[in-house]
């Protein structure tokens, strides 16, 4: 019997290390599954006001964002946008017009979001319950996480992070984004169309030489005007603000055909396009 002890405890072992090994397979899959309707629900705006990405979701953002899905979810946008613009009738007298944002639309702030871990930090010491319970799951499953090699065992336990906005405008004024190759292409298609493009963003005035330089680095060229936040726009949520400044153009005249954001701000409110066209953003939710 004393020989046969090893022999249990081994089989005993494998039994446990399989069970826990799918029980981690499974919570993966679980989050996966959670996490894209987390997402659907961001992108249809049923999620309403937002300003972290949920703990659980945050390898998944990251998996998304630097994937080829968000790759193709922004060239299918694109794709729909500029088949609308070719049905539209350009009269040549400069008034037909396409809006663009400029933050997850034209350029890409991924960079900086890597950097920053995609919106999460290191773990602190206070924390929800149902996130310490997901930790606690992950540090009793680390042994055999190590053996079966399922998860990185060396990378620290991680939460979403609030947005920043000194060390995002430090981000700008490097002036490094890269652009979103789908919407390069596109602004490019709506030049040769006839359009004239007006970029309308979220950034304020005095980062105006820095958002141009990084534009045309990047291959933007010959937009007809860059509209940043003034002053007095300051405080104003952004809907409002984007709507204000839309109206200005229509009643420049503009005939305002499409529009492109990665916000729902960027699309609503009044004076809006005849087409809007919403790009794909499960990072940050500006209302």
């Amino acid at each position: 019997m004393a020989k046969s002890q090893p022999l249990f405890s081994l089989l005993l072992f494998i039994f446990i290390s399989g069970t826990i090994s799918q029980s981690i397979i499974q919570l993966s899959r679980d989050h996966d599954v959670y996490c894209n309707s987390w997402r659907f629900s961001v992108e249809t705006n049923d999620v309403g006001y937002w300003d972290q990405v949920p703990s659980r979701c945050v390898s998944y953002v990251q998996d998304y964002m630097t994937g080829d899905g968000y790759r193709s979810d922004s060239e299918v946008a694109a794709s729909y946008a500029l088949g609308f613009a070719k049905t539209v009738e350009i009269a040549g007298d400069g008034k037909d017009a396409w809006v663009f944002d400029v933050d997850e639309t034209l350029l890409s702030n991924l960079p900086y979001y890597a950097v920053h871990g995609f919106g999460y930090n290191l773990l602190p010491n206070s924390f929800s319950d149902s996130t310490r319970e997901e930790v606690v799951i992950m540090i009793s499953f680390r042994t055999i996480a190590e053996l079966t090699d399922r998860i990185d065992c060396s990378a620290p336990f991680k939460l979403s992070e609030s947005f920043d906005e000194l060390s995002f405008d430090e981000w700008v004024d490097l002036a490094e984004a890269p652009a979103i190759k789908a919407s390069l292409n596109l602004y490019k298609e709506l030049k040769q169309l006839g359009f004239t493009v007006f970029m309308l963003t979220g950034r304020s005035e005095h980062q105006r030489n820095a958002t141009a330089k990084n534009l045309q680095l990047e291959g933007y060229s010959d937009w007809e005007r860059l509209i940043l936040r003034e002053s007095s726009d300051q405080g104003k949520p952004a809907t409002l603000y984007k709507s204000q400044r839309r109206l200005e153009l229509v009643n420049e005249g503009y005939r305002i055909h499409g529009n492109s954001g990665d916000q729902w701000s960027d699309l609503y409110g009044f004076a809006v396009s005849e087409r809007s066209f919403k790009l794909p953003n499960p990072l940050y939710y500006i209302p």
